[in-house]
């Protein structure tokens, strides 16, 4: 409704925007529903076949959209002139909030997107040719539901039964890096969040990692109250033995 009558007021339908002064309640920020680990997403990452073009493209789709943790409409929209795979980067040009930003690309996914541009998007030209990165059969650039639906197919082909197809790389990317040592701030950079409460998000989801390191730093660890037989019991207050007091 704001963004009705702001447009409706622009366009001197209204005189004025009545709901310029309207405050809206800001809505929670949720945790992810579930947040795939690296062996969930090596599994997906075997499931094209390789035997065929379709495969080699769809495999090279993965390992970017892992590698780099760009949205759905930023992969759809991914130019030749966007993909320097031999500096390892890709530029996402009008990211959410129209910002442009410069994403790190690995080595595994740039080799794919490599194999991808010089083995299979020449066969998938169908006609005049508009630079678009990732070409369906048919030579044309993906729909964002098309692109969504093909991803989720292979999440399924893993056996992974879980809500979300494109997104679930951008999480676990996040995620994996967080959890071996990357600065949140930098992670903020590649995911191209504005906020970094947008990011911190991902601090919340790593509650397994939290606890491996406690269990290993913590002074009070369990290993440290165990003893042999033959040693004798722990006094504990009042001069009775451990196990003793209920």
């Amino acid at each position: 409704m704001k963004g009705f009558f702001r447009w409706a007021a622009r366009e001197r339908h209204l005189l004025y925007n009545p709901a310029s002064e309207l405050l809206l309640p800001r809505l929670p920020r949720r945790l992810p529903h579930h947040i795939l680990t690296v062996a969930d997403i090596e599994s997906i990452l075997n499931q094209p076949d390789l035997g065929t073009p379709s495969g080699v493209r769809d495999r090279a789709m993965l390992e970017t959209l892992y590698s780099s943790g760009i949205r759905r409409m930023e992969l759809v929209h991914l130019c030749l002139y966007d993909v320097d795979t031999r500096g390892g980067s890709l530029t996402v040009r009008a990211g959410k909030g129209g910002r442009d930003r410069v994403v790190p690309l690995g080595e595994r996914a740039a080799a794919w997107l490599d194999r991808y541009l010089e083995e299979v998007r020449p066969m998938l030209i169908t006609g005049h040719d508009e630079g678009v990165c990732f070409l369906t059969d048919f030579g044309e650039r993906f729909e964002k539901n098309r692109l969504g639906d093909l991803v989720k197919r292979y999440v399924e082909g893993a056996g992974l039964k879980v809500i979300g197809s494109c997104h679930l790389f951008r999480h676990a990317m996040a995620t994996h890096m967080l959890e071996n040592g990357a600065d949140i701030r930098y992670i903020q950079a590649i995911l191209g969040h504005n906020d970094l409460d947008t990011t911190a998000i991902y601090t919340q989801v790593s509650i397994h990692k939290l606890k491996a390191v406690h269990a290993n730093t913590h002074p009070a660890r369990l290993h440290r109250l165990t003893r042999s037989p033959d040693e004798p019991p722990i006094p504990l207050e009042g001069g009775s033995e451990a196990g003793t007091q209920t």
